[in-house]
C-alpha cells in the first residue's frame, strides 16, 4: 500500500519527446559541475606546473565523460519526472563528493588513500546511476540495449583502473615511479573512455530531440564561461578588497574578452549548428552529436579553464599594490591566458567544420594574431597583455559583424521565425486555461 502511494506520488518516468527542451532539473544538476570546474581551476592555479595542468585535464576529461553519458540518458528520459529525480539526486551527491575529493586525488602519496578511494567510489555510483536509468529507458529496444552492454566493459575497466590508481602507487618503493604510475593509470582511463565511444559506433543510439541535445551542451558551456568569471574574481583578489584604479580596467577586460568568446560561438556558429543537427536524421545525427558536442566541447571547456587560470594570475598581478601597474605577469600566466583562448577557438573551428562544413577566415586570422601576440604579451605589463588579448577577441567579433552581416541577418531571421512560431503555439495552448476550457489545471 505504501509502495503504491509512493509510486503514485512520484508518477511514472516520462520519455523525451522530439521537440523537448531542457528540463529545469537538468540545469539544477549541472550546477554541481560549477563546483567541479571551480575546484579544478583553483587547485591548479595554486601551483601551476606542467604536471598539475596534466592532472587538471585528466580530471576534467573523466568528469566530462560522466556528463556525456548523463546527456545520453537525458535523450531518453525526462530527468525531472517520475522517480528519475530521486536517482539523479544520488548521482549529484556522488558527483559532489567526487569534486570535493579532487585536491587529494593527485596529492602526495604519503597523504593516504582516503581521497582517491572516495573519488573511485563516487565515480562508480555516478556510472551505476546512469547505467540503471539507461537500462530502464531502453527496455523493449534491443538495439539500444545492446549498446548498453557494449559500454559495460568500459565502466568496469575504468572503475578498476581508478581503484588501482588509488591503492597501488603508495605501495611502490620509489615515490617518483609511484606518481608516474598513478598518472599513467588515469591516462589509460581517459583513453578507454573516449575510445569506447568511437568503437561502439553510432548505430543503435538515439537523439530524440536535437533541440534538447544542443541546448544542454550550450548551457554547460555557458556555465563554464561563467565559472571562469567567478574564478578570476575570487582568485584575482577582486572580492572583499578596496577597489583600485588598476582593478577597474582589469575587471572590464576580463568581462569583455569572456563575452567576446561567448559571442564567437553563440552568435552564429551555435545556432547554425543546431539547425544542422535538426536537419540530420538517424545515424548521421547521432554521429554529429557525438563528434561535435560530446567530443569537441571538451577542448572548448578545457580552453576556458586554461584561460581562467592564466587570467586569475594576471589579474592578481595587476591588483597587487606592491608591484604596480607596470609589473609583468609571473610564470606561465600570459601563455596560459593566450593558449586557453587559442584552444577554445581551435575547438570551435573544428566544431564549425564538423557541423557546417565551413571554416571562417576570421577565426584563422584571430588565431594568427593570438599566436603573434603571445610572445609580445610576455614582455608587456600584465594589464597591457590582458588588454592586448581583449582587443584581439573584440576585434574578431567586430570584423565578423561587418564581414558576415548578410549571413548573420538571414540566420537571425530564421531563428527568430522559429522562436516566434514556437511561442505562438505555447500561447495558443495556454489560452485554454483562461478561456475556461476542459484542460485548465486545477488550482
Amino acid at each position: 500500500m505504501g509502495r503504491d502511494r509512493w509510486g503514485k506520488g512520484l508518477g511514472p518516468a516520462v520519455p523525451v519527446a522530439p521537440a523537448a527542451r531542457v528540463d529545469k532539473f537538468e540545469v539544477f544538476f549541472d550546477l554541481v559541475f560549477v563546483v567541479s570546474f571551480f575546484i579544478i581551476t583553483r587547485a591548479t592555479a595554486a601551483n601551476v606546473t606542467p604536471r598539475e595542468l596534466l592532472h587538471a585535464m585528466l580530471v576534467l576529461a573523466v568528469l566530462w565523460w560522466c556528463w556525456v553519458v548523463h546527456s545520453a540518458v537525458a535523450t531518453r528520459l525526462r530527468l525531472g519526472e517520475g522517480f528519475v529525480p530521486v536517482l539523479m539526486v544520488i548521482g549529484m551527491v556522488a558527483l559532489f563528493t567526487f569534486a570535493l575529493a579532487l585536491p587529494q586525488t593527485f596529492g602526495n602519496l604519503q597523504e593516504g588513500t582516503a581521497g582517491p578511494i572516495l573519488v573511485t567510489v563516487s565515480y562508480m555510483v555516478i556510472r551505476a546511476v546512469h547505467m540503471s536509468l539507461y537500462a530502464f529507458a531502453t527496455r523493449g529496444d534491443p538495439p539500444a540495449r545492446r549498446k548498453l552492454w557494449q559500454l559495460a566493459p568500459e565502466v568496469l575497466i575504468t572503475t578498476c583502473l581508478l581503484l588501482v590508481a588509488a591503492l597501488l602507487p603508495p605501495e611502490v618503493d620509489d615515490p617518483g615511479r609511484g606518481l608516474w604510475l598513478r598518472d599513467g593509470l588515469w591516462i589509460a582511463v581517459v583513453v578507454i573512455q573516449y575510445a569506447s565511444g568511437l568503437l561502439v559506433g553510432a548505430e543503435g543510439w538515439q537523439i530524440t530531440s536535437a533541440e534538447h541535445w544542443t541546448e544542454r551542451y550550450d548551457l554547460i558551456l555557458i556555465i563554464a564561461l561563467g565559472e571562469s568569471v567567478i574564478s578570476v574574481g575570487v582568485g584575482g583578489n577582486l572580492i572583499g578588497k578596496p577597489v583600485t584604479w588598476p582593478a577597474i580596467p582589469a575587471a572590464i577586460f576580463g568581462i569583455l574578452f569572456t563575452a567576446a568568446l561567448w559571442w564567437a560561438h553563440f552568435d552564429m556558429i551555435g545556432p547554425a549548428a543546431r539547425i544542422a543537427l535538426h536537419a540530420a536524421e538517424g545515424r548521421p545525427r547521432v554521429a554529429m552529436a557525438r563528434d561535435a558536442y560530446a567530443y569537441l566541447y571538451l577542448p572548448m571547456i578545457a580552453g576556458v579553464i586554461l584561460f581562467a587560470i592564466g587570467a586569475e594570475e594576471v589579474v592578481r598581478t595587476i591588483t597587487d599594490p606592491v608591484g604596480g601597474v607596470a609589473e609583468r605577469a609571473h610564470g606561465p600566466a600570459v601563455p596560459l591566458l593566450f593558449a586557453g583562448v587559442m584552444l577554445y577557438l581551435v575547438a570551435d573551428m573544428a566544431f564549425q567544420l564538423r557541423t557546417l562544413r565551413t571554416v571562417s577566415w576570421t577565426r584563422v586570422a584571430a588565431l594568427a594574431a593570438l599566436a603573434a601576440g603571445l610572445p609580445v604579451g610576455r614582455h608587456l605589463p600584465a594589464l597591457t597583455a590582458l588588454g592586448l588579448l581583449t582587443a584581439i577577441c573584440v576585434a574578431l567579433v567586430a570584423v565578423e559583424l561587418v564581414a558576415m552581416a548578410d549571413a548573420r541577418a538571414a540566420l537571425r531571421r530564421a531563428v527568430y521565425e522559429e522562436k516566434a512560431s514556437h511561442e505562438a503555439g505555447e500561447a495558443a495552448f495556454r489560452a485554454r486555461w483562461h478561456d475556461g476550457g476542459p484542460e485548465r489545471p486545477e488550482e
